[in-house]
């Protein structure tokens, strides 16, 4: 299936182009029924007869082509109606009625506060003019009216407030927020892609007005909400708390989104060990819902831990070293002990209610350890008492 793109060169266009390509090159096997030949990566400028040898051999087009700022109000109609005229023309004199998908926008409904929009007009004259297509030739046309659409790639200080938000809160610089509590519809392009597959495969989503297709996979913010978020997002390297990352979720899908848009001294950032004679400690991560990871270094002939607790779970992963856990059930007086090292990586669970400790068996090689936590460490309510094992 050869695939022509407009607009190749915006956020959507270049989203899909190297999607398409990683299910081309066998790289993405989630959608097996989809065979991609030709991509034709089309871009502003193109002469007249590149698009008609284009249109010649394209078995679906999509049409994201499009003016959205110009500094002359007259380029909305030549833009984006102007060029799917010649689109659609050069499909016609080609013979070829393959499907097209047109990326229109809410703005074309022209109602409430998009009344009057010169944009949404020309938008809405464009689908005009695939749907007289459609009805004339009998090709297919999938119209989608797109929110706001938001990811990576998106440019920010441009039409999206949320990558203007992303660039500026990742880099210390001011924002302004005017009304946080208007709310925002958003798409995030990930979700988008699943649904343009879906149309390529012949079976998209229709609208609730069966004119048009949709993307179902949308969540509603306030700019409030979403600046709040952000900021959390930047405290990262000081709290070391990530966001809950539940798939699908508004919040993961967010925080994705912020941090393709960190600049180079934040990519990699410094964490605080706590070091003494006997090895040492460095918190990794941590996260409200899933507790946190540190890693632990104990010198040769060193023992750490020796203590219990209530409820708080940990699990100790030796990754590296030799050394033996031990365990006393502090009620019934039990002892269990675990000879662990790095070349047999496996997860001791410390049990509620046993003391346990570590053991460096090595007289040279340090011993260490990942440790996972269910809960972050509270030292009001530390839930860790000593007691030798």
């Amino acid at each position: 299936m050869n695939i022509l793109i407009t607009g190749a060169a915006g956020f959507l266009g270049k989203n899909l182009v190297e999607n398409l390509k990683a299910i081309r090159d066998g790289k993405n096997r989630t959608r097996p029924a989809l065979s991609i030949g030709e991509i034709f990566a089309v871009t502003r400028g193109i002469l007249p007869e590149q698009l008609a040898e284009c249109a010649a051999k394209a078995d679906f087009v999509f049409h994201f082509a499009g003016v959205n700022r110009p500094e002359d109000p007259a380029d909305f109609q030549r833009g984006n109606v102007g060029f799917t005229a010649q689109l659609l023309a050069a499909l016609r004199k080609a013979g070829n009625t393959c499907p097209v998908l047109f990326s229109s926008s809410l703005q074309a409904t022209l109602a409430g506060r998009f009344t009057g929009s010169l944009y949404g007009r020309s938008k809405r004259d464009a689908e005009d003019l695939l749907f007289h297509y459609a009805a004339e030739t009998g090709a297919r046309v999938y119209v989608y009216r797109l929110p706001n659409l938001v990811g990576k790639w998106i440019r920010p200080d441009y039409n999206s407030a949320v990558a203007t938000f992303c660039h500026h809160i990742a880099r210390d610089e001011p924002i302004t927020v005017t009304a946080p509590s208007i709310e925002l519809e958003l798409l995030f392009i990930d979700d988008l892609l699943e649904e343009l597959y879906d149309a390529l495969e012949g079976h998209p989503h229709v609208a609730d007005d069966p004119r048009f297709c949709a993307c179902a996979a949308t969540h509603r913010a306030t700019l409030g909400e979403i600046v709040t978020l952000l900021k959390s997002f930047r405290a990262q390297p000081e709290t070391l708390l990530v966001p809950t990352l539940t798939p699908g979720s508004f919040e993961k899908k967010l925080y994705s989104m912020y941090i393709s848009y960190l600049p180079e001294r934040l990519t990699a950032f410094p964490l605080t060990t706590h070091a003494d004679a006997r090895g040492s400690f460095t918190e990794l991560l941590k996260s409200r819902s899933a507790g946190q990871v540190s890693v632990n270094i104990t010198k040769p002939g060193v023992t750490k831990g020796q203590h219990w607790h209530n409820s708080k779970l940990e699990q100790f992963i030796v990754v590296s070293g030799r050394g033996r856990i031990r365990m006393r059930d502090l009620a019934s007086g039990e002892t269990r002990e675990f000879d662990v090292s790095g070349e047999k990586i496996e997860s001791v669970q410390m049990l509620p209610g046993w003391t346990h400790s570590i053991e460096n068996l090595s007289e040279t090689e340090d011993l260490v350890t990942i440790m996972w936590a269910n809960e972050v460490f509270d030292p009001a309510r530390p839930d860790t008492f000593f007691e030798e094992v």
